[in-house]
């Protein structure tokens, strides 16, 4: 099905990029300017635009009125299988890990794993096979993709003090997938795909309901979330670590050690791309919670923590 290849597509290039800390959305607008020139290259000059008196007697051409209305009703009232949902965090995954692999350690992989599988269930997402990982790299940031697949990197890893602290950052990104934040804006694509005027440029099969997810949708995926969806998932995730058993404030410590980092450090620059400062998370956080959490207490388990060689 076209939506669906260019939906794993898109993903797959956002995740790639970030992966790489590639400016996707910059490379993306090249991309597209490049297709934009090189059809005007090869199609004759527009004719003049008529004089307003004749516009409204000239319809537009035909292709721009067009709706696609299995995608309007896909991105209206559809929504994805849990088949669907594993594929596509399977492939965006296995992209990730073609660029990145993770750190070569079989304790801590494991031992994130345990961890992460603990805190998973605390999401009611019974229906998921939950996968976490290290990768190596020392940028500072953490990753979830649809059907339970969340990764952290190794430099996000080493500023962590205890595992509460890692089943918060855990928490945050299970609470994405959990909440099918990238699914919805998958869908958000689509809905602006089966709405939008067809893109002029040429792709792979010329087919119109494809350019318009990559002219649409393709570009949302490169910018992240939006911050309310990031609100939401602090929120989230410091209730399933709390019903782990965990302290609830670790993630709220993750995020005050990275507010405090320099504000140019390259470590953090795709992570502030892609997710509001540390600080106005803390902030919202604080807001949202206003002491509900004050009576509850739950361990941290330093100790335990497993910390890279």
């Amino acid at each position: 099905m076209n939506i669906k290849r260019i939906v794993v597509a898109v993903s797959l290039l956002a995740f790639s990029a970030a992966a790489a800390g590639i400016d996707f959305g910059k490379l993306l607008e090249e991309r597209i300017n490049q297709e934009l020139n090189k059809d005007k290259k090869t199609q004759p000059a527009p004719a003049q635009a008529p004089a307003p008196a004749q516009s409204a007697a000239s319809p537009p051409p035909p292709e721009k009125q067009k709706i696609d209305a299995r995608k309007l009703g896909f991105a209206l009232f559809g929504d994805y299988s849990t088949e669907e949902e594993n594929r596509i965090g399977k492939q965006i995954s296995g992209d990730l890990l073609g660029a990145v692999q993770l750190v070569r350690d079989d304790k801590l992989q494991n031992y994130v794993n345990l961890v992460g599988n603990w805190v998973a269930q605390q999401s009611g997402r019974k229906d998921l096979s939950w996968r976490f990982g290290v990768l190596d790299t020392e940028d500072i940031n953490a990753f979830a993709a649809p059907g339970g697949y969340i990764f952290l990197t190794k430099g996000l890893y080493r500023r962590l003090n205890n595992e509460a602290e890692l089943a918060g950052v855990l928490a945050h990104e299970i609470a994405h997938v959990s909440q099918k934040h990238h699914l919805k804006v998958l869908k958000q694509s689509t809905l602006i795909g089966a709405l939008g005027e067809a893109v002029g440029s040429k792709v792979k099969g010329n087919d119109p309901a494809v350019q318009n997810l990559i002219g649409n949708g393709a570009e949302i995926m490169a910018r992240g979330l939006d911050k309310n969806a990031e609100f939401e998932a602090d929120r989230i995730g410091i209730v399933y670590a709390a019903r782990a058993g965990y302290d609830p404030w670790g993630l709220p410590g993750v995020l005050q050690d990275m507010a405090a980092l320099p504000a140019k450090d390259s470590r953090t620059s795709l992570l502030y791309k892609t997710h509001p400062h540390p600080a106005d998370r803390l902030a919202a956080l604080g807001e949202a919670v206003d002491g509900r959490l004050d009576a509850v207490s739950g361990k941290d388990l330093a100790k335990r923590f497993y910390r890279i060689r």
